[in-house]
């Protein structure tokens, strides 16, 4: 036998707690309408109360002072002379008597009361002389509630008497009529708001159903599809802009890892081929194979590959969003560290203010530098030119070469993961076409900047003069190395502030 007094079993498949639990509503329709039919409803009921009250109490009142006042007006004429039979309507009342104390007869009385028995066996106490009271179904010839207001005088004719005048209730104030109609009244009301509620609250959330099948539609594979925007003005229209928005960024990011993912596969593959490759050869035919030459060429393509899985590490970290940690250092003295550590192919020329001080990462600023450099080293001809100075609240790092140079319609392709020009930048001597996208990646992410720009001997911008980069960092004002945000004499001539 079961034992009925047992609590349920909280995890139980079907006697637990949760089925005990009453189940609010999933939709938000319907809880935005049953709650505001709570709100509404308890507003209602609070309106019913006090009104019901209120005029209750005014009713009454009216009712009181009406027949009070024929009462008295009976009660003065009855005091010093008989009253005419029958008593004729006193401010409208048409029910009155004159009952004696004595015997509790009815010595007068109005037309309507003629031959009916007292209205009321209440009489005044000793403290007053006055009777307020209701009589509810006493004869047919009283309707079904009257108020009665009665005074207790000595009359020369009719000697102690007691003067009645009742008026007769509204039928709204009796047997709760008037709540049960101002209930009926306000059901209607809260159904009608409901309703209205109800169909609002569909008609808003429509556009945000037609969202969602939108979205159910959009897949990883297929990120061109868009939300449709309601002409609502309101918080709706601004979620479908909003989405519109991410999908936006969401498409390019995916577009963007698919181009970054060919691109490396491509650039991967071919140092790749030529390592199997001479491996093979090596293999196939090791009596004609130089096996030096072999290593050599195995070296290099292992340094390349090598070069371009760091480059690939580089920017997954600064793809993750994650913040290393910072300090300050001195932009020039890193600079001048840098190229103290390179053995460059041209003759690298500098001029290094010092006490330019930055905040941020060391090996992140650092790498920057060097994709700088070993740009410039790249594909200069000649010679490399290398600044630091500050300037207007920046540190500024500046690396020109004079190779052939960076055409207009380019300077922003540079900065797009491999990306190469013609065949005149492009030549082939150990870079990936990740250098400048990643110091571009860490200037932005030390709130700096990283672009292209203009010659300075230049009377028009073109190809064939060099390329000049410059990095713009904000400038750490340290109180102890005495230094400012004004330009300091390493400042050269004709520095260009760049885009923005």
């Amino acid at each position: 036998m079961p034992d009925r007094n047992a609590s349920p079993d909280p995890s139980g498949p079907s006697g637990g707690w949760e089925r005990l639990r009453p189940r609010r509503p999933r939709s938000i329709r319907a809880r935005v309408t049953l709650v505001a039919m709570g709100v509404i409803g308890t507003l209602l009921l609070v309106a019913v109360v006090v009104t019901a009250v209120v005029l209750q109490r005014l009713v009454r009142g009216h009712l009181h002072e009406t027949a009070a006042r024929a009462a008295r007006q009976v009660a003065v004429q009855a005091t010093s002379s008989r009253l005419p039979a029958p008593i004729p309507a006193e401010n409208g009342v048409l029910l009155i008597q004159v009952v004696s104390d004595d015997t509790r007869g009815v010595v007068a009385s109005s037309a309507s009361l003629e031959g009916a028995p007292p209205i009321t066996t209440a009489g005044p106490s000793r403290r007053d002389t006055r009777v307020d009271t209701k009589v509810c179904q006493r004869s047919d010839l009283v309707p079904d509630c009257v108020t009665v207001v009665g005074f207790d005088i000595i009359s020369d004719v009719y000697g102690d008497v007691t003067v009645y005048a009742a008026v007769p209730e509204p039928w709204l104030l009796g047997n709760l009529v008037l709540e049960a109609v101002m209930a009926g009244l306000c059901a209607v009301v809260l159904a009608l708001t409901a309703w209205g509620i109800w169909r609002a609250v569909g008609r808003t959330l429509r556009p945000v159903a037609r969202i969602e099948a939108e979205m159910a539609e959009i897949t990883a594979s297929d990120l061109s599809r868009r939300m449709p925007v309601p002409a609502t003005r309101d918080e709706v229209e601004r979620l479908a802009r909003t989405l519109n928005e991410t999908l936006d960024r969401l498409e390019r990011s995916a577009e963007q890892q698919r181009r970054f993912a060919a691109d490396a596969s491509h650039e991967l593959r071919t140092p790749i081929t030529g390592l199997r490759t001479r491996i093979e050869l090596a293999l196939t035919a090791p009596e004609e194979t130089d096996l030096v030459e072999t290593l050599e060429y195995a070296l290099r393509d292992t340094d390349r590959l090598h070069q371009i899985v760091d480059a690939l590490l580089a920017l997954a970290r600064l793809d993750s969003g994650v913040e290393p940690r910072r300090a300050a250092l001195d932009l020039g003295a890193l600079v001048e560290n840098e190229l103290a550590r390179r053995t460059p192919r041209a003759p690298v020329t500098a001029r290094i203010e010092p006490g330019v001080l930055v905040e941020a990462n060391h090996l992140q600023l650092s790498r920057a530098v060097v994709n700088l450099l070993a740009n410039a080293d790249r594909h200069a001809a000649s010679e490399v030119e290398v600044a630091v100075w500050a300037e207007g609240g920046e540190a500024v790092a500046e690396v020109a070469d004079d190779g052939p140079g960076i055409p207009p319609d380019d300077r922003e392709r540079v900065f797009e993961r491999f990306t190469r020009l013609d065949s005149a930048r492009s030549r082939d001597a150990g870079g990936s076409g990740l250098g400048l996208p990643i110091a571009r990646e860490i200037a932005t992410s030390h709130g700096g900047r990283l672009y292209v720009a203009d010659d300075p001997d230049m009377d028009v911008p073109g190809p064939g003069r060099g390329a000049r980069l410059v990095l713009r960092l904000p400038l750490l004002t340290d109180p102890r190395a005495g230094i400012g945000p004004g330009a300091g004499p390493g400042a050269g001539p004709g520095a260009d502030p760049g885009p923005g």
